[in-house]
Formats: structure tokens, C-alpha cells, sequence
């Protein structure tokens, strides 16, 4: 830990933030100091996000003062913050697909100069810290890690004294974490401060000197988390112990729930990653996982099997043994699939609505709709049994979705798919930027339906996750999907390794009868 006397490069001293309903921030004082890397933990609505809106100058704070290099300051709005040398990465990224990344860069800066000048200066700070890009390149044809470089080194390109990064690595192959480490390293032996968010705790241990803990927006603990372990620190976050996940034996596996056959999709998207010849065997009670980076094929791959995007095919997808390859996403339903898509607001639920009406979006066929007529009680009711079980953080089932932290709301919408008691349950990302409470809480309910007999299809980029729970797992890299192994006869490295692409094109449902055990 820094030492007491050293000199903060920020201080928050009591900083208190009000919403209608909620105390998003209580009483919080924390520092950073100059060169070191702080991390900032806490479950979905533990105040995260308010607090460094705060010091972004994005949200103004009720009371509560702000120090920056030891001298009171009011941070009025980000450009302000960007010209005391305050940068932010934010867990989603803010680029233009048909602009260059040069150009993207220089609309997120106050003062970008010429675009020539720009592309050489991108050029030299991204190769100085490790992190290549061609400032030529458009935004369309970039990876997912890319994306992140390009986010990073906006904020590098403005020397800033503070880096504040939220979630960076949810999104990165293991092979991209470590060349990320590598630059803040970097960034903090020249100075840079970095405010590190994430709910990956074997990161914060192995990257940061110094943790802040907010539970229920207020400061509950800080701590060196090089002496903690993931256990104590995730524990430092929910207050009590965590649930531990119970895995138990299976039985046999029951007759395939998904088949996909042979499916080639061309995307229509300028922008988008064509299928080529996927084959996929999901039998019930089975959990199978889909790794890669993101932009590789898995967003056309959910909008085929989902119904978004029907095949010429009626063969190329079958569900519970009916083939419906051009069946529109509602008929699919009908034969027992459920849906978490990726994008929570605005596919997953509709901003406006309140969770109860957000309810019936997907139940309307499960009788919360008769001769025609909404059963209103009928719809309050399931509301109000997602919002306990899943322990969804809310004011109420009349809550618009919008107004819930991003993990509860995916809690509301994975608690909502499962109770339509469904024969194949897909999950996009089931648990990007959720604690680790609530991931725990997911997971043990994914596995508790497949030892019910249900079918699971989850697309993730987080390994661990998919160690975790999976019984087998294939990677989809370019629009093809590599062959399927069971989770012991793969490694980290090896799907690392598929998701650039370099693996063997057996058939990708190979392995599909193999053994079978939770």
C-alpha cells in the first residue's frame, strides 16, 4: 500500500450523490496515487459507475470535495476533465464503423489538429506502448481488442495523468489481456495513475497495488489485494460469504434439442462476418459453449438459431426435431426455445417499459395473455417472482428497465427466459458485467436447468465462465465454427489459439455423442 504522506494525484473526500430512490453514492473518500494502478470494486449498483462519472466530470456531486494534485477542483463536464489529464475507457466502446480510426480519434478529442498530423502521432504512441493500430483502418474491420487500442490510445494521445478504465478485458482473448497488462505496467512506471474496474478479482490481484470496496454505495473496506485472495475479496463485496455453485452428476443425455446443419449465412451487413458450413448438435440436458472474439460470426450465428435471420434452408436448423430454418423467431418459441440476446436494452428489454410490461414481451404465450386479453395480475405476479429469485435490484416491478444497473437488468432477462420453461435455452454473454454474486447466482441456474433435461447454448468470450459450467465447448472464429471438445480435453490456450482462426476444419460437430458429465 502507498504510503500515507505520499502525494494523491486525486482525492475524493466524502462525496455524496443522490438519485430519486437511491443513494448511489454515501460518504465516499478514497485516493489514488500518482503511478499506481487503484482498483475499484463492488457488486451492480454498489455506486461504481456514479463515482467515476463524478470524476469524469459527467455527473456533478451532491456534496463532497475533489482534490486533484492536492488542489481543490469542480470538474464542470468530460472536456474539462480531459484538460486536467483525465482520461476514461468506457466498457462500451463510442466508434463510428465507416470512419477511420484516425478519424474516430479525433472527434474524441478537444483539440485532434490535421488528420495527417493525427495519423502519425496514433502511429508513434500506439507503438510505443505495445499497442499497434493503423490509423488507416476502418472501424468496420477491426476486432473487438482492436476497438479496445483504439479507445485506449485516444485517451493516451492526451497524455492523461489518470487513466480511468472500466471493464477493459471483458471483451479480449487471453493472449490481448496479457499485452493490455503489459501497457498500463508501462503507463504506471511513467507516472500514469490508472482507476481500474472489474469484476475479474484474479485480475485485480495479479495488476493493481491498492482496492476500494463500495457495497450499497458506500466505502466498505480498502485493501492490498496482492495479500487477498479472490474468495476474500469477492466476499469484501457481498458482505456475506458467496454461494458456492453445486455441480452434480447428470443423468443421460436426452435426444437433441438443436441441430444445425450445414449453415452457411452471407450477412447482409456491410459490416457484419458471413457463416460458413456450421454444424451443431445440442442434445437436452447438456451444456455447450461458444468461445471467440466478438465480431467473428456470433451475432449471425444467434439471429439464425433464434429465428432473427430465417435460412432458405427449412433443414439448416432443427429444434426439438422440428425443422424451422425459416421460421420467424415466435414460431421457434413454440418449440421451446428461450432467448438472452446480447444487447440488454433495446433487444433483450425496452428501455421505456417497466419490467412488468418488459414481462410480457416474451411470456404473452405462456398465459399472461387469454381469448386476446393481458391477464394483468397473471403478469405482475411472474415480475415480482424473477425480481425475488433472481434478486433483482429495483424500486419495483414498475421500474423502467432503463433505470436498473446494467447486471441487474440482465438478472431480470435471464430470470425471465428461464421461467418459460423452455427445451433450449441460448445465452448471448449471460454474465458481461455482472458481480460476482449475481455470476454466481446465473450459473447455478443454467446448470440447475440442464440437469432438467434443457438444452444450453452459451456464446461467451470470458473462458473462465465457460471452464466453469460447460460440458463442451467450440470456438467461432471468422464465421466458422471449430470442432466441439469436452471441457477436459481443452485448455485456455488452445481456444485462445482456435480464436484467431488457426484450427483444423473437422466437422464442427464432432464429439457431439461424446461423454457427458456436470
Amino acid at each position: 500500500m502507498s504510503s500515507e504522506n505520499s502525494q494523491a494525484q486525486l482525492e475524493l473526500r466524502h462525496i455524496t450523490k443522490q438519485y430519486p430512490g437511491v443513494l448511489a453514492n454515501d460518504d465516499i473518500s478514497l485516493k489514488v496515487e500518482a503511478g499506481g494502478v487503484h482498483a475499484l470494486l463492488g457488486e451492480n449498483g454498489a455506486g461504481k459507475s456514479t463515482l467515476v462519472k463524478i470524476i469524469y466530470g459527467v455527473v456533478k456531486p451532491d456534496t463532497g470535495e475533489i482534490l486533484w494534485d492536492g488542489k481543490p477542483v469542480q470538474i464542470l463536464n468530460p472536456s474539462h476533465a480531459r484538460r486536467l489529464g483525465i482520461g476514461m475507457v468506457f466498457q462500451h466502446f463510442n466508434l463510428f464503423d465507416t470512419l477511420t480510426i484516425a478519424e474516430n480519434i479525433s472527434l474524441g478529442m478537444d483539440n485532434p489538429g490535421d488528420l495527417k498530423t493525427l495519423a502519425t502521432r496514433v502511429t508513434e504512441v500506439s507503438e510505443h506502448y505495445g499497442l499497434p493500430i493503423d490509423p488507416r483502418r476502418h472501424v468496420h474491420a477491426l476486432s473487438v481488442g482492436e476497438r479496445q487500442r483504439v479507445e485506449i490510445v485516444r485517451c493516451l494521445l492526451q497524455d492523461p495523468k489518470l487513466l480511468i478504465m472500466d471493464e477493459p478485458t471483458s471483451v479480449l482473448t487471453p493472449q490481448e489481456v496479457d499485452k493490455l497488462f503489459e501497457t498500463l505496467r508501462r503507463l504506471g512506471e511513467e507516472g500514469v495513475s490508472i482507476l481500474y474496474i472489474s469484476h475479474k478479482l484474479e485480475e485485480i490481484r495479479a495488476l493493481c497495488d491498492d482496492a476500494t470496496v463500495l457495497r450499497g454505495g458506500k466505502v466498505v473496506a480498502t485493501c492490498d489485494p496482492r495479500e487477498e485472495t479472490s474468495k476474500s475479496l469477492a466476499e469484501m463485496m457481498i458482505g456475506s460469504e458467496i454461494p458456492v455453485m453445486q455441480r452434480e452428476a447428470s443423468g443421460d443425455l436426452g435426444p437433441p434439442v438443436l441441430e444445425v446443419k450445414g449453415l452457411s449465412v452471407k450477412s447482409d451487413d456491410p459490416f457484419g462476418t458471413s457463416l460458413k458450413d456450421i454444424d451443431l448438435t445440442v442434445r437436452g440436458g447438456e451444456i455447450i459453449g461458444i468461445a471467440g472474439v466478438g465480431g467473428n460470426g456470433q451475432k449471425e450465428l444467434l439471429q439464425a438459431i433464434s429465428g432473427e435471420t430465417p435460412v432458405r434452408d427449412r433443414a439448416a436448423v432443427s429444434i426439438d426435431g422440428q425443422a424451422c430454418g425459416r421460421s420467424g423467431p415466435t414460431a421457434r418459441r413454440g418449440l421451446g426455445l428461450a432467448f438472452v440476446p446480447e444487447e440488454r436494452l433495446g433487444r433483450g428489454a425496452v428501455p421505456e417499459m417497466t419490467l412488468a410490461e418488459n414481462t410480457l414481451l416474451t411470456g404473452y404465450q405462456s398465459g399472461m395473455v387469454s381469448r386476446g386479453l393481458i391477464r394483468f395480475g397473471h403478469k405482475r405476479q411472474r415480475a415480482t417472482e424473477i425480481r425475488r429469485d433472481f434478486d433483482v435490484r429495483s424500486a419495483g416491478i414498475d421500474s423502467e428497465a432503463r433505470s436498473l444497473s446494467g447486471g441487474n437488468l440482465q438478472k431480470f432477462i435471464v430470470g425471465r427466459e428461464m421461467g418459460l420453461s423452455p427445451k433450449l435455452l441460448i445465452l448471448a454473454y449471460p454474465t458481461w458485467g455482472v458481480d460476482v454474486g449475481a455470476a454466481t447466482a446465473i450459473h447455478q441456474a443454467v446448470m440447475d436447468m440442464s440437469r432438467q433435461g434443457v438444452g444450453i447454448v452459451i456464446v461467451s468470450e470470458d473462458l473462465d465462465e465457460l471452464f466453469e459450467i460447460c460440458d463442451r465447448m467450440a470456438v467461432i472464429a471468422e464465421g466458422r465454427l471449430s470442432p466441439v471438445r469436452n471441457n477436459g480435453e481443452t485448455s485456455v490456450e488452445e481456444l485462445g489459439l482456435w480464436m484467431s482462426g488457426e484450427f483444423d476444419d473437422e466437422p464442427s460437430g464432432a464429439g457431439a455423442e461424446t461423454s457427458h458429465a456436470h
